[in-house]
Formats: C-alpha cells, sequence, structure tokens
C-alpha cells in the first residue's frame, strides 16, 4: 500500500524558510520521479517541483525557481522541498505525490506565510 506522510510546515513571515519533508512506503521509491504541490486557498492544485531518478532532474514552477529547491534521500525514502525566501502568495497545503498507475498523494502540510 502506497503511503505518503508530509511534515515540516508552519507559519513564518515573509523572507523565512522552510523545510518540508515526505516520508514514503509501499513502493520501489528510489525507481519513481516524485513531486511536490501545493493548494492555496480557493485556487487549484499545482505542481510546484518535480525530482527525477537519482535526483538527475530537476523542474520548477516558474514562481519558485531559484527560492525552492527539491531533493531525495533513496535511502531514507524521503523526498524533501527547501523553501527560502517565502512570499505570502506561497501560503497553502504542500502535498508530495508519486504516479504509479494512478497518482498517489500524502494528507498535506499547511504552509502559511504571512507579509
Amino acid at each position: 500500500q502506497v503511503r505518503l506522510v508530509e511534515s515540516g510546515g508552519g507559519f513564518v513571515h515573509a523572507g523565512g524558510s522552510l523545510k518540508l519533508s515526505c516520508a514514503t512506503s509501499g513502493f520501489p521509491f528510489s525507481n519513481w520521479p516524485m513531486h511536490w504541490y501545493r493548494q492555496a486557498p480557493g485556487k487549484e492544485r499545482e505542481l510546484v517541483a518535480t525530482i527525477t531518478l537519482n535526483g538527475n532532474s530537476r523542474t520548477y514552477a516558474a514562481s519558485v525557481e531559484g527560492r525552492f529547491t527539491i531533493s531525495r534521500d533513496d535511502v531514507k525514502r524521503t523526498v524533501y522541498l527547501q523553501m527560502n525566501s517565502l512570499k505570502p502568495e506561497d501560503t497553502g497545503i504542500y502535498f508530495c505525490s508519486v504516479v504509479r498507475l494512478q497518482q498517489y498523494w500524502g494528507q498535506g502540510t499547511q504552509v502559511t506565510v504571512s507579509s
């Protein structure tokens, strides 16, 4: 059974940093790309970052490029999202996700950035 558990969210002031973690189980983690999404209040869920196998390639939404860094630890079966220079518009629920025949989601972790 695929399981994704996010943590690390919280409340920060603009300009601050947070590091999110997503612990996984139930699938061969090192064989699959991993994704971070976010959903702001009243908006659709959007893709924030993707990391491929072995971390060889990372892609970001234009809105977070240069501020966020996605990484993975295949031994710990965990994917991370380092978020720096946070802005109020980064506020939302952050989800990690993997696609294996279907798309799986964690429960999400709340990030709130005050101005």
